[in-house]
């Protein structure tokens, strides 16, 4: 079947669009092939600084007929009616229509046959309005033309379009088709400099050869490939070893359309400067590699940039160019690193104070006073001690007002590290200024020092109160306060690190430090519930309230923080592997604010479920709910409290009672002591007396009293359950 060539030509398009373009370009073309019935075998689309291209090969030459039956009025129905039917169905009289009896009567039906469309004719329709509506997140309009209604848009000036379609033994076609006088074609061009020159290309296979000859690499994947073979050849040529970046190797991919990799140098006076903000600097403003010493793992003097031309001086032009801006940007890094040390932290903390955090929350200043308090209240659950972690916040943010992380924001708390540690302050305390920030995904790397996890929890904390508080909660896909993500923090650090931390009680703090205080001294909380123990609290010492609110109370604010990390507790546990369904079987019981029992407590309960006993007695359990929703419905009432033992008559009843009674028991003791796994082991027992019970008794007894101590007998089945789980919240 014939294949589809299209190449789209501009001047350079930026590195960081490539990528979707070309996907979104193969995603438009397919889509619209398909709707249009030309089903097709396959397809791969590519990007180069200078041209989006697409192939699809297998796609039939013209599309299959179509035939449609349409239904018209009823026979000897208003004229009017048959003849739009007529006219509508392109029919010349109701004679060719055929009649269709049902039970509502006879009807006209037409039988329309719609012939298929050459391929050909099909893509030379679709494409045009591919490329004019294709969805670039930034396009541009040039020339004459631009002035001119309906002018193309596209993200750098279009100047040539390659389009043919035909099988691989025979001489393709070009799909005719012009766009603001562009005509497509099947020529197209080299490199910009090396092969200039015009190419006549026929279908993908010549095409992909021809630009190689021409000194254009296609592929972003084989250019990513020839860089990062080349660089570490280049390196291990001086026994040195490339520092890998991913993102740097995708941007400098897409920079490149014939990658040569060279290497420079630096003077070595720079290497005082830390390695992150060498690295920084190298990388973001001249897109080059830096290189290390094996032996000691610290980088050298040593950069590898990628070039798009092959010089003919070796490059040596190239590389000098590269070192003579990189001396100037290390000599401006150098700088301000060295100006930076000039002045402690604690110097800079004054300035917060003129810095908005959030309108509704306060200055920076405020918000470092109130991760401070925070953190020392933490610090006693966490292991850490009082005063370093007050420290650690009171410094943390420091650095945001230094002049390196004034130029690499990426670099912030790395360098408050660094400055930390330069004006004597303790590891712990300097460690924190980095590591509170963390975690900060997934893969990110959880601090483990219980300084810097008392303030990472403080940090995240108010974070999470705070615009809890103000109703900025996220909402969809829309989180600007990337409030999920501290949510996903807070838990890593608590079930990563094994902390007995009670959520509600952190919260509660947390909202406390919400309270400023006024011009007269006494601290005003804004439209706390006045019975609120927080409010009682404050009212207590001479709090002034206020009409204006944060929230209706901290009870309401605790239980919806705690209802949003069972949330992202079952996307961290799902990602695990886990059951989302165990989390809220977990959670429904209530009091659940000790994140590291929920996940024990969630683990012992997969693998229960998981065992034959487990799934039996799930289905015991559901059994017996059922049953109790019916007839409690239809009773409009509750079959809780004790049953009467008097009016058990048969012994798998009594069997059933004892057995839930030694179950309750053993499963509590279990949970009192934490130990999950033996309370699971406790409901076990229940099985065989829940199986017996259901195969040999009779709920809805004749006599109502026995009737109603049954359905208290099953109530008490779901009673010893949620000993460890709400065994209703769980999917079969």
């Amino acid at each position: 079947m014939p294949d589809l060539l299209l190449e789209l030509f501009s001047e350079e398009i930026p590195a960081r669009m490539q990528a979707k373009a070309a996907d979104d370009l193969r995603r438009m073309v397919t889509d619209k092939l398909v709707a249009e019935g030309l089903v097709y075998e396959g397809a791969k689309a590519f990007a180069t600084p200078r041209r989006l291209a697409l192939t699809v090969h297998g796609i039939p030459a013209r599309q299959p007929d179509l035939k449609e039956e349409r239904r018209g009025p009823r026979v000897g129905g208003p004229d009017a009616a048959i003849q739009g039917f007529l006219k509508a169905t392109g029919l010349a009289s109701v004679s060719e229509a055929k009649i269709q009896h049902d039970k509502k009567g006879d009807f006209y039906i037409a039988l329309i046959e719609k012939p298929g469309r050459p391929a050909l004719d099909v893509l030379a329709d679709m494409l045009p309005v591919i490329i004019r509506t294709f969805p670039w997140p930034k396009s541009m309009r040039w020339g004459e033309r631009s002035a001119r209604p309906g002018a193309l848009s596209w993200v750098r000036p279009l100047h040539a379009i390659t389009a043919t379609f035909g099988l691989e033994t025979e001489e393709p076609d070009v799909v005719k088709f012009a766009i603001d006088g562009i005509e497509a074609g099947q020529t197209t061009y080299g490199h910009r400099f090396m092969a200039p020159s015009a190419i006549s290309v026929r279908r993908f296979y010549d095409y992909e050869a021809k630009l190689k000859a021409a000194k254009v690499v296609l592929d972003p994947q084989a250019r990513k490939d020839i860089i990062l073979s080349e660089a570490r050849t280049l390196a291990q040529a001086q026994n040195l070893e490339l520092v890998e970046d991913q993102g740097l190797l995708d941007e400098v991919a897409g920079l490149v359309e014939w990658p040569v990799v060279l290497m420079g140098s630096f003077d070595r006076e720079f290497l005082s400067i830390p390695s992150e903000v060498i690295r920084a600097t190298i990388r973001n403003n001249q897109k080059c590699f830096v290189v290390s010493d094996p032996k000691t793992g610290k980088l050298t003097n040593k950069f590898i940039l990628t070039a798009n031309i092959e010089a003919s001086d070796g490059g040596k032009a190239i590389i000098a160019g590269n070192e003579r801006v990189i001396r100037a940007r290390l000599s401006d890094a150098k700088f301000f690193y060295e100006t930076d040390l000039k002045t402690k932290l604690e110097e800079r903390l004054p300035k917060f104070d003129q810095i908005v955090f959030h309108e509704k929350l306060g200055t920076q200043g405020e918000r470092i006073q109130r991760i401070e308090r925070l953190a020392a209240e933490i610090a006693p659950l966490v292991g850490a001690d009082v005063e370093k972690a007050k420290r650690a916040a009171h410094l943390a943010k420091a650095d945001l007002l230094t002049e390196v992380v004034g130029e690499f924001p990426e670099l912030q708390g790395l360098m408050g590290k660094y400055y930390a540690l330069a004006q004597g302050e303790d590891a712990s305390v300097a460690a924190a200024s980095e590591e509170h920030y963390k975690p900060q995904g997934p893969a990110d790397r959880v601090p483990t020092d219980p300084v810097s996890v008392a303030v990472a929890l403080a940090d995240k904390f108010d974070t999470l109160v705070g615009f809890w508080a103000i109703d900025e909660k996220p909402t969809g896909s829309k989180d600007p306060y990337a409030l999920r993500r501290a949510a996903l923090g807070v838990i890593r650090l608590i079930a990563d690190n094994n902390l007995r931390v009670n959520l509600d009680e952190v919260v509660l703090r947390a909202i406390d430090g919400l309270a400023p205080f006024d011009s007269s001294g006494k601290r005003w909380i804004w439209g706390y519930d006045p019975n609120s123990k927080l409010s009682q609290k404050h009212r207590d010492s001479g709090v002034v309230e206020s009409p204006q609110s944060f929230v209706s109370s901290d009870a309401a604010l605790i239980s919806q923080l705690l209802s949003f990390f069972a949330d992202r507790l079952k996307v961290q546990l799902r990602d695990q592997g886990a059951r989302h369904d165990l989390v809220d079987a977990v959670f429904s019981l209530g009091g659940q604010d000790d994140l590291l029992m929920v996940v024990r407590r969630v683990e012992a309960l997969g693998k229960f479920l998981d065992s034959d006993d487990g799934k039996n007695l799930l289905a015991g359990t559901k059994r017996a709910g059922n049953i109790l929703s019916i007839e409690e419905k239809k009773d409009k009432r509750a079959f809780d409290g004790a049953p009467d033992p008097g009016l058990y008559k048969l012994g798998e009843e009594k069997a059933l009672a004892k057995t839930i009674n030694q179950a309750k028991s053993e499963a509590g003791a279990a949970v009192a002591k934490e130990d999950f796994a033996a309370a699971m082991s406790a409901l076990a027992k229940l099985r065989p007396a829940v199986d017996a019970f259901f195969d040999k008794v009779k709920v809805n007894d004749d006599d109502p009293k026995v009737r109603e101590n049954r359905l208290k007998l099953l109530n008490e089945i779901r009673v010893a359950t949620r000993a460890v789980a709400d065994f209703s919240r769980i999917q079969d």
